[in-house]
């Protein structure tokens, strides 16, 4: 599926349609109640507001009128008439945006919690970035667009149902004042109608014409913001890595670089937009004349009064505003289509994750493999503690990378629970990818004889996740922090020896920048003995240790965790004594994938005329 950085914006049939497809699932939730009855009340508080215009319009005739006769008692009451119209008006007014702002936010946070869902579980969010031609910026789409679409949705349909009303309300009001015109010796009823009618068409017309190019515009405009936002908090997020590898000038260069796509376009919509203005300030203008000088020559011929011909250019103003509804709100059309559009395409790519078959995704070359379940924070499972525990079987697995591109050909083997198993072998070879797949987070894969695991699964990288928050929730993460006692979280940390991380149990911070690598290695080792899982995947996850403390958190985790299988991805020499099964990764011959070995656990250290050190197995 393309990216929004490739694909123009739909025709407004489409958009629609697509709108039609996002806003239908509230509006049948299980808070739709409530969203109906809003709905209801602020059309009810805008058909009034109509209603108050209405009345202002004969209002007005009455009042010039009374100006123009003179007649002060008729003037002191219907001012006090007025004072009643206000002051409804007002109260109208106040609350129709109260309600309207109601609405609003209880769209925006049903749908946020739609979104975030389908997002975030089933590691959908993990396979959108996997895939080539993913959604761009899933953040912005989630905080920003969402906003935009349930605001300007809401404020274009209320908008347009008001110019309807007042369309039909002030168009008998309108065909009645104006009268018949002769023209080339044709009687022409309602010509005030007709002229307000071809005044709107032919400047809507227009505005069209000279607004098209905003679309597009607008539509870029959003994606650069996001790119340029995206990549400040990237430099945020590592500001240390860069900092050590004194890289500012490339960052610099690359900021500038995406800044400058939101510098050429802005002065595209700058050009564009200042055209427009100067189209729909003078139409707007004109706007305000024109009833008055069309309907002149009726008052001058003593056929109305200077309170008919107010209300005859009030009438007028309001037809050709209802019919010039477009032109008003085409600077939020424009916005909202782009809003659609992106909001869409980041449905697709979601659906696309979960339902659309791997092999799709992989150009048809390789199937997918179920992703196993009972994984943490769901709950045990079949054959978590307490049940009969199930061997790990690859049988005859292929691992393959997003492309479809096989990196690793299994070849029969198996892990029994208990069975602690090191994965070994050159980088870059799918040890890493394997495990991913173990711990059911990577799609891209095909086999007829496997199992995958049964039973609680946590998984330790080589750099931790750590959510920004309490270093509470962070040790306790992907559970609830509630779930353990200070107690409990003392000892955790004390076994990890990162103790004196206790005494900031209740602070809040970004720990992946305020810990050091080797302390959040530790602090995840913490976490494993605080959720005491079934399988254990630790992917390089003692990598930032020295050989000692990397020994002590085996040795922590085998005799805290008795019944936890560990399953490794190492290269250093130490951690080979924890396992009793070792599996080699050797590498295939030129374009053949990497064969997945047993063999037996030896190690010898090589050097490598110019290059450092490795560990590998003796006798390959």
């Amino acid at each position: 599926m393309a990216t929004m950085s490739d694909t123009q914006p739909k025709p407004y049939r489409f958009a629609f349609r697509d709108f039609i497809q996002l806003a239908r699932p509230y509006w049948v939730s299980d808070d739709k109640k409530k969203g109906w009855a809003l709905l209801l009340v602020i059309l009810t508080m805008n058909l009034a507001l109509v209603w108050v215009n209405v009345r202002l319009n004969f209002w007005n005739a009455a009042f010039y009128n009374s100006l123009q006769a003179k007649n002060f008692p008729d003037f002191k009451h219907l001012l006090f008439v007025f004072s009643g119209y206000a002051l409804l008006y007002i109260v109208l007014a106040v609350y129709s945006q109260y309600f309207l702002q109601m609405l609003q936010i209880r769209w925006r946070r049903w749908v946020t919690e739609v979104f975030l869902k389908d997002w975030l579980v089933g590691g959908a969010h993990y396979r959108m970035s996997l895939r080539q031609g993913n959604s761009d910026n899933p953040d912005q789409r989630i905080a920003d667009d969402i906003r935009s679409f349930v605001n300007d949705s809401l404020s274009l349909f209320f908008g347009f149902i008001s110019s309807l009303v007042t369309l039909l309300s002030f168009l008998t009001i309108l065909w009645t004042l104006s009268g018949a015109f002769t023209l080339l010796g044709y009687s022409i009823p309602g010509y005030m109608v007709w002229v307000a009618i071809a005044y709107a068409g032919i400047g809507s017309y227009f505005a069209h014409k000279v607004g098209k190019p905003l679309i597009k515009l607008n539509f870029n405009q959003q994606r650069y913001e996001a790119d340029f936002r995206f990549g400040l908090a990237r430099t945020r997020e590592h500001n240390e890595g860069i900092a050590l590898y004194r890289g500012e000038d490339r960052e610099m260069e690359g900021h500038n670089s995406r800044f400058a796509n939101v510098w050429s376009n802005w002065w595209g919509i700058m050009k564009r937009q200042k055209l427009f203005t100067w189209y729909s300030s003078f139409y707007g203008q004109l706007a305000i004349i024109f009833p008055i000088l069309v309907a002149a020559p009726r008052y001058f011929a003593g056929q109305i009064q200077l309170g008919g011909l107010t209300q005859t250019a009030s009438a007028f103003g309001q037809v050709q505003g209802a019919l010039s509804w477009f032109i008003d709100a085409y600077g939020r059309i424009v916005d909202w289509r782009a809003t659609v559009e992106r909001l869409y395409t980041f449905v697709q790519s979601v659906e696309a994750v979960r339902h659309v078959p791997i092999a799709d995704l992989m150009d048809g070359q390789l199937p997918a493999a179920p992703a196993p379940s009972g994984l943490l924070p769901q709950g045990p499972g079949d054959g978590s503690r307490g049940g009969a525990a199930l061997a790990i079987e690859l049988g005859d697995l292929r691992v393959a990378t997003p492309d479809g591109r096989v990196l690793l050909q299994a070849d029969g083997q198996c892990i029994q629970p208990m069975q602690h198993t090191l994965f070994v072998g050159p980088s870059g070879l799918g040890k890493s990818t394997l495990v991913r797949w173990l711990a059911g987070i990577w799609p891209y894969a095909e086999g007829t004889h496997y199992r995958l695991p049964v039973g609680r699964s946590l998984f330790l990288p080589q750099k931790p996740y750590l959510p920004i928050g309490t270093l509470r929730q962070a040790l306790a993460y992907p559970m609830p922090a509630e779930q353990f006692d200070d107690a409990r979280l003392q000892v955790v940390l004390t076994q990890a020896r990162v103790s004196y991380l206790f005494a900031s149990i209740d602070q809040t911070d970004t720990w992946m920048q305020r810990l050091s690598p080797g302390e959040q290695q530790r602090l995840a080792i913490a976490r494993a003995l605080l959720a005491a899982p079934d399988w254990l995947f630790l992917d390089e996850a003692t990598s930032a240790l020295d050989p000692p403390t990397e020994a002590a958190m085996y040795e922590l985790l085998q005799r805290e965790l008795p019944k936890t299988t560990l399953v490794s991805v190492a290269h250093r020499p130490g951690v080979v004594r924890f396992h009793r099964q070792i599996l080699l990764v050797k590498a295939g011959g030129e374009s053949e994938p990497a064969r997945l070995m047993s063999h037996a656990p030896q190690w010898t250290e090589t050097q490598a005329a110019g290059e450092s050190s490795d560990w590998v197995l003796a006798g390959v």
